[in-house]
C-alpha cells in the first residue's frame, strides 16, 4: 500500500474499523475511503457493485458485520447468518470484479470448535462442532474465510482473513443487551459504582449517552431502578441503614478468555497489509491449500472472575459481584495461538490492566 493508495475501510464506525482508520491515519494514509449504513447498505447488492464501480478502492478492509454477545447470537441467529453473508458475499465478490489489489477480510475466533485443543491453532478449523450459542455467526465467518482462499485459487486474488481475538477499545458496544462481556462488565461496574455511591447525576448522563430499553436520564427514579435491576445491578437493604450494592454476572464466573486492544488489533492489521501476501499464509509444499487465516491475538488469558476483579478495582466499585449459574458459560477455554502471526513479524503491545484503564477513561468521556 502506498501512501496515497485508495482504500476502503467497510465498517468504519464499529469498534475494528474506527481502530484501522486511526491507524491508517496515524501512518500517513490519507486517501481513505468510507461510508455509513445510511450512505451505503452493504447488504443491497445493487448498491455495492455501484459503489465499487465508482469509488474503484484498491485495497479494502472488510470489518463490516453484524455482532454481539452470547444473548445477541442466540436470540438472533437468522439475521446473523443473514446479514453477515450477504455483507461479505458482496463486498468479496465486487472486489474482485473491480481489480482490488488486495483484501483484508476480518473474522473472530468463534470460528474454532467447542471443544476446540488450547491453545487454538489455524489448523483446527473445522475438526468438530461448533458451539451452539453463536453457531450461524461462526459459520458465516468461516463462508468468509473460504471464499477469499477459494477468489484466490481460482481467480488469482490477493484476499487474506485474520481472526482476531475478543477485542475492547474505543467506540466498543456499551448496550447491555447486545454488548460483550469486557464492555458490559465496564458498564454494570460504572453504574454499580453510581448507585452504591447514590450519584444520580452519573446514572442520568450514563443513560442519556445510552438508553437502555427506552429508559433514558429523563426517566424517573423508580423505573431507571427497575431498569438497572433488570440487568442485575441492584441496590439493596442490609441491615438497619446499611446498604449493599451487587451486579449480577452471567454464568460461573470460571470460563477463560483471552482480551486484545483495538488498536493493537488495527496495528497487526494494517502490518499485514503492508507486509504479507495470501502466499505467506501457507505451506506451499501441501497439496491443498486450507487453514490460510492468521489468529490475531495475545495468547494470554483469563477468568470472567479474575476480569471482573480486575474492572472493579479500576472503577472503585466497592460492592459484589453475583454469578448466575442459571445462565449459560458458553465455551470454557477459549485462547488464540499467534504463533503464525508472530512468525509473520507482529506481536501485541497494550497489556490488560493498561487496556481496561485506556477504555474506562474513554467512557467516562
Amino acid at each position: 500500500m502506498q501512501k496515497d493508495s485508495k482504500i476502503y475501510v467497510a465498517g468504519h464506525r464499529g469498534l475494528v474499523g474506527s481502530a484501522i482508520v486511526r491507524n491508517l491515519k496515524e501512518k500517513g494514509y490519507a486517501n481513505i475511503v468510507y461510508k455509513t449504513h445510511k450512505e451505503l447498505d452493504l447488504l443491497d447488492q445493487v448498491a455495492v457493485a455501484e459503489f465499487f464501480k465508482k469509488e474503484k478502492p484498491e485495497f479494502v478492509f472488510l470489518a463490516a458485520a453484524k455482532v454481539g454477545g452470547i444473548v445477541a447470537n442466540n436470540t438472533y441467529r437468522a439475521d446473523f447468518i443473514y446479514e453477515n453473508l450477504q455483507i461479505q458475499n458482496n463486498v468479496i465478490h465486487q472486489s474482485y470484479l473491480n481489480g482490488v489489489k488486495k483484501l483484508m477480510f476480518l473474522g473472530s475466533t468463534c470460528i474454532y470448535p467447542k471443544n476446540c485443543p488450547q491453545p487454538m491453532k489455524e489448523e483446527y478449523l473445522l475438526t468438530s462442532e461448533l458451539e451452539y450459542t453463536n453457531e450461524p455467526y461462526a459459520i458465516a465467518k468461516i463462508a468468509g474465510i473460504k471464499m477469499c482462499e477459494s477468489y484466490n485459487l481460482q481467480y488469482g486474488t490477493n484476499f487474506i482473513s485474520v481472526m482476531p481475538t475478543n477485542l475492547y477499545g474505543e467506540n466498543d458496544n456499551f448496550d447491555l443487551e447486545t454488548s460483550h462481556v469486557l464492555p458490559a462488565l465496564i458498564r454494570k461496574t460504572h453504574l454499580g459504582k453510581c448507585l452504591e455511591e447514590d450519584n444520580w447525576e452519573a446514572i442520568k448522563k450514563d443513560l442519556n449517552k445510552n438508553p437502555i430499553e427506552g429508559i433514558d436520564g429523563n426517566s424517573n427514579k423508580e423505573n431507571i431502578l427497575i431498569i438497572l435491576e433488570k440487568y442485575g445491578i441492584k441496590k439493596f437493604q442490609i441491615e438497619n441503614s446499611k446498604f449493599k450494592t451487587s451486579i449480577e454476572i452471567w454464568g460461573s464466573g470460571t470460563p477463560r478468555r483471552e482480551f486484545l486492544w483495538s488498536e493493537d488489533m488495527a496495528d497487526a492489521c494494517v502490518f499485514l497489509m503492508q507486509n504479507r501476501d495470501f502466499k505467506d499464509t501457507y505451506d506451499p509444499n501441501n497439496k491443498e491449500i486450507r487453514n490460510t487465516h492468521i489468529n490475531i491475538g495475545t495468547g494470554i488469558d483469563i477468568s470472567i472472575k479474575e476480569l471482573a476483579q480486575k474492572i472493579k478495582e479500576t472503577i472503585g466499585f466497592r460492592g459484589e459481584f453475583y454469578f448466575n449459574t442459571n445462565k449459560p458459560d458458553g465455551t470454557m477455554v477459549k485462547l488464540t495461538d499467534p504463533s503464525k502471526l508472530h512468525k509473520l513479524g507482529w506481536k501485541h503491545k497494550v497489556e490488560l490492566e493498561e487496556g481496561i484503564t485506556k477504555i474506562y477513561e474513554w467512557y467516562l468521556k
